[in-house]
């Protein structure tokens, strides 16, 4: 019984595969919005516990709601203690991510705490979502936790880059994700995504991560995933349900104003 209750990673399953892989983010909570993104046939939803006033109950039914059509549920987490980073996966979340990494020590602690023995010690429980609530054996839960949940680090500040090389070297990091929003908020050039540093830093975090064997991602738009791909990154994020919302809605508003709606 226990094979039948182990759920794969769609995502996982494309990069072994060298495909790439694509997500989009949510910032509100209604678990039928994330159903209707799986219906789409994206590859999984971006869900955010670091920016956005989510409960984990709110969370629990959001990567429930995923998981109803085969979609990953990537969960950005808040720093904080271990717990708040193992809970998402606990709710079989099928990754996590660590925002603002800033040394190859915290992504050995960051691999300590999300991954089982060898590669890490995360603690053990097995009665929830992801455990099957008890139904699957001790090792047959941990073995499928390390190879089917997948863990990310995100690079958003200029401090990391110093020790990139080491920080993509962390076995048990599944992935390296620049952020180039806070990277160039970081350098005092707020928003300026092509800057030459930024545009920079991203390709030498590409860089180290084709050396030492981990996956790059970083965020898109539609014009420009064919260059980010080209230069190597296998995981896109491409939009977000706030901004395509907030876009609709102005679009119609402008289309009222010579019908009388207040500007």
């Amino acid at each position: 019984m226990g094979s039948t209750l182990l759920r794969p990673s769609r995502m996982l399953r494309k990069w072994r595969a060298g495909k790439p892989a694509f997500s989009t983010k949510t910032n509100f909570g209604d678990p039928r919005l994330i159903e209707l993104i799986g219906l789409i046939g994206f590859d999984c939803i971006w869900l955010c516990m670091e920016h956005v006033p989510a409960d984990w109950l709110t969370i629990d039914n959001q990567i429930r709601a995923a998981k109803l059509h085969g979609m990953d549920a990537l969960v950005r987490v808040a720093k904080g203690c271990y717990s708040d980073t193992i809970r998402p996966l606990e709710a079989d979340a099928t990754g996590v991510m660590v925002p603002h990494l800033m040394s190859a020590e915290e992504a050995r602690q960051v691999v300590r705490t999300t991954r089982f023995q060898p590669l890490g010690r995360r603690p053990v429980d097995g009665g929830n979502t992801d455990g099957a609530f008890c139904l699957l054996s001790p090792d047959e839960y941990m073995a499928a936790a390390n190879r089917e949940r997948f863990v990310i680090c995100q690079i958003e500040d200029p401090e990391p880059m110093e020790q990139i090389d080491e920080i993509a070297a962390v076995a048990g990091i599944d992935m390296l994700f620049f952020g180039p929003g806070d990277f160039s908020h970081g350098i005092g050039k707020p928003g300026q995504y092509g800057a030459p540093e930024v545009v920079e830093a991203r390709r030498r975090m590409v860089a180290a991560c084709q050396r030492h064997g981990r996956l790059a991602g970083t965020v898109a738009s539609v014009e420009t995933v064919p260059q980010l791909l080209a230069e190597g990154f296998l995981f896109l994020n491409v939009g977000s349900d706030v901004g395509l919302l907030g876009k609709g809605f102005t679009d119609i508003h402008n289309a009222l104003v010579p019908f009388g709606i207040e500007e």
